[in-house]
């Protein structure tokens, strides 16, 4: 550790660090906007300035950005230094010349980063009284709106979709002192992550057009910390309401997971919660019924019928997947999957489990020093992961740059002296994909063909295992370049996944990943799955989909139940209608309108996961909770409340003990032996901070807004 004196106060922080980042993890009001902790730093705005002083005798000191600046031991600085103060002050006003006072109209307002650094720096009253320098917006899509004249000039917009991302239509375009952040043409944001400049930017230039079709300011909005649903990763989220309706998702930090950014799909996929044809009234045989009416008939099927079968989903939460479970036996609950995907997602369990290499975060992929991609186009089936894999394709550059004593979070220094190289980053896929561009070498093959290169770079690295035959002598020289790569890196990591649905491909993955382990205990590997909860239901047990076709075919059942599942997405068209003109009884909760629920004879609305409370497990088999936003109308709820007040009224036994989530919970770590952790992931209903729940909403200000609005607002 080391000592850096601030107004000549020590503190003890981490050497090597900028020192802009050092006083802000402090807690020093330090004004800033090109700086980014997932960017860098390139000292673009000039807002961060502070003193800095040779010795303690030294009472001149000179100016630097402090975003520029490593900390260094017995360094002497000052925040509060008047020439500082000045410097910074001004700084924001000339930033501010152009900026048009839109605050009540723009969607950033209540919410801007430049609203708090302009009232953090004291400047209020504007002197320039000129005409502003204004600019023509463009189309960017239709989920981006774009507002040049809020620009303030800081660059983090193309640092982030251009250098990080790696889009190609977004750049700054200059005249002399006229600089313009957009596209050479009109037209659709072509990068996956074109979302996160609402985020990223610190004004109004972009925001969330999605958003704007119902506005709502931030503090109008009853918001809860979300998982998003679209891929296996389990990306952090914060979901936002208003009047029954989900008006935006953010990104919530999560370190080990998505950290600062979403894809476009997270972001913006949540207009299904909202849909017109959303099933939202229970419905018996086609006719509108109320809640008692469908719990009634529900219960009087199952006492009925004892040939009861259930058909879970890889997109609903373990509770509602258990509650199935409980209610029609263990023995009668089938996963909603077909039969290879069914296998393959156990076939992950047993190589994560039983074998010796460690599952790697996303964050730890980003830091990776070499990757081998089998099989998966990343950028499809998990897009914040190939985000990552491409912030990992510069890792090994970095560490080349130790030697020029340049800090890695100098972002313009570092991306001058690696230019065009690219790391150990070797794809192999059965089609083009987006990170191709990132990739040191690629290869194209049927998912037998990439298997095949996966054993032989396997064995090219342990000699023990048998050698390949048959490969061409070019793939044989790409298997030995990869094999000599990885074994050289000390953090390297392979990737693979159940989008080629081939249990080969991912043995190949475990090969590589379980020889490299051999040589380097450093070694993880990473298996994306299909859906959000994939890894949860195989966790949890449960028989063959084509199993619940036979049972139903061959007379053993006559009723089922499927839940937050369409079937024609996981078996053949002609098997499902089969199974449902057979079935006397089919009963369906979903919230989506879709070909299987078209079919049922009871019909009963299910909650979103904006309405629910659930946990889900992500593709490295962490669970994560996702709390309700909101609660829904009094016919639409949770699929796991639904089966537990029909378990309760039929007589279950075991559902009699049960009364809430929490209840639930305790269950499934009790009897899954997998799942046995999943009770203390969250904590308590009984949970306070001070004596108060965690709030719904934000705080009364952003940063420092509106920090006295309970003192100078006439309706606070």
């Amino acid at each position: 550790m080391a000592i850096l004196y601030i107004d000549n106060k020590p503190y003890e922080v981490k050497p090597g660090r900028n020192m802009l980042e050092t006083c802000l993890t402090l807690g020093f009001n330090l004004p800033y906007f090109c700086w980014h902790p997932a960017l860098g730093s390139v000292g673009a705005c000039r807002q961060c300035a502070v003193k800095v002083y040779k010795d303690e005798n030294d009472r001149k000191g000179r100016l630097i950005m402090s975003c520029m600046e490593p900390v260094t031991d017995k360094q002497r600085i000052s925040i509060a230094d008047p020439e500082a103060t000045e410097f910074r002050s001004n700084v924001i006003e000339w930033l501010m010349t152009n900026h048009p006072h839109d605050c009540a109209v723009c969607d950033e307002g209540g919410s801007c980063h430049l609203q708090d650094m302009t009232v953090m720096t004291g400047h209020s009253y504007r002197r320039f009284r000129y005409k502003k320098r204004t600019h023509k917006n463009q189309y960017l899509g239709p989920f981006i709106n774009h507002e040049m004249n809020r620009c303030i000039q800081c660059y983090r917009c193309v640092r982030f979709y251009k250098d990080y991302a790696g889009g190609r239509d977004l750049d700054a375009f200059a005249s002399k002192s006229n600089v313009y952040f957009g596209r050479a043409e009109d037209g659709v944001l072509e990068n996956e992550f074109s979302g996160n400049l609402s985020e990223v930017c610190p004004t109004g230039v972009f925001t969330d057009k999605t958003l704007k079709e119902h506005y709502t300011r931030k503090w109008d909005l009853t918001m809860s910390p979300s998982i998003c649903q679209h891929c296996s990763l389990g990306c952090n989220t914060i979901a936002g309401e208003r009047y029954g309706e989900l008006r935006v998702i953010l990104n919530r930090y999560h370190g080990a997971v998505n950290g600062y950014f979403l894809c476009d799909r997270g972001r913006f996929g949540y207009e299904f919660v909202n849909a017109k044809d959303r099933i939202r009234q229970p419905m018996i045989n086609n006719v509108p019924v109320d809640k008692e009416a469908v719990l009634k008939e529900f219960a009087r099927l199952l006492l009925t019928d004892k040939r009861v079968i259930g058909i879970g989903s890889p997109r609903a939460s373990l509770q509602s997947n258990f509650a199935l479970k409980a209610l029609v036996g263990e023995n009668n609950f089938y996963h909603g999957v077909s039969d290879n995907e069914h296998d393959i997602a156990e076939l992950a369990i047993e190589i994560m489990r039983d074998g010796p290499v460690a599952t790697a975060s996303i964050k730890e992929v980003e830091h990776a020093d070499a990757v081998f991609v089998i099989g998966e186009d990343l950028t499809n089936t998990a897009p914040v992961l190939a985000l990552a894999v491409r912030q990992a394709a510069r890792q090994k550059d970095i560490q080349d740059l130790t030697a020029s004593h340049v800090p890695a979070w100098h972002d313009a220094a570092v991306r001058e002296m690696i230019q065009d190289r690219k790391g150990p980053v070797f794809i192999a896929t059965v089609n083009t994909t987006k990170l191709d561009d990132a990739a040191a070498e690629v290869y194209r093959g049927a998912p037998e063909d990439i298997a095949r290169l996966g054993f032989a770079v396997a064995a090219e690295i342990d000699n023990s295992l048998p050698k390949v035959k048959g490969l061409s002598a070019d793939e044989e020289e790409k298997a030995r370049r990869i094999a000599a790569a990885l074994t050289a890196a000390k953090r390297p990591v392979i990737i693979s996944g159940a989008s080629c649905e081939s249990a080969t491909v991912m043995k190949a993955c475990a090969n590589v990943s379980w020889a490299l382990h051999k040589k380097n205990t450093g070694t993880k590997m990473v298996f994306t799955m299909l859906e959000c909860n994939s890894l949860g239901l195989a966790m949890m047990g449960g028989h063959r989909l084509n199993s619940a076709f036979d049972a139903v075919l061959n007379g053993h059942a006559d009723t089922v139940i499927v839940m937050e599942n369409d079937l024609y997405r996981h078996g053949k068209t002609e098997t499902i209608e089969k199974l449902l003109q057979q079935c006397k009884q089919v009963i369906v909760l979903d919230h989506l309108n879709h070909p299987t629920a078209r079919k049922a004879n009871l019909l009963i609305p299910a909650g979103t996961f904006a309405e629910s409370d659930g946990i889900l497990v992500n593709n490295e088999g962490r669970a994560q909770r996702s709390l309700q936003v909101y609660e829904a109308t009094s016919m639409v709820q949770e699929s796991w409340r639904w089966l537990l007040n029909i378990g309760v009224k039929a007589g279950n036994p075991r559902m009699k003990q049960w009364t809430n989530f929490a209840d639930i919970t305790r269950a499934i770590a009790l009897s899954e032996p997998m799942l046995k952790a999943v009770d203390d992931i969250t904590p308590a209903a009984s949970f306070r901070v001070a004596g108060q729940r965690i709030p719904r909403q934000p705080h009364r200000y952003s940063g420092r807004t509106a920090m006295n609005a309970h003192v100078d607002v006439s309706e606070p």
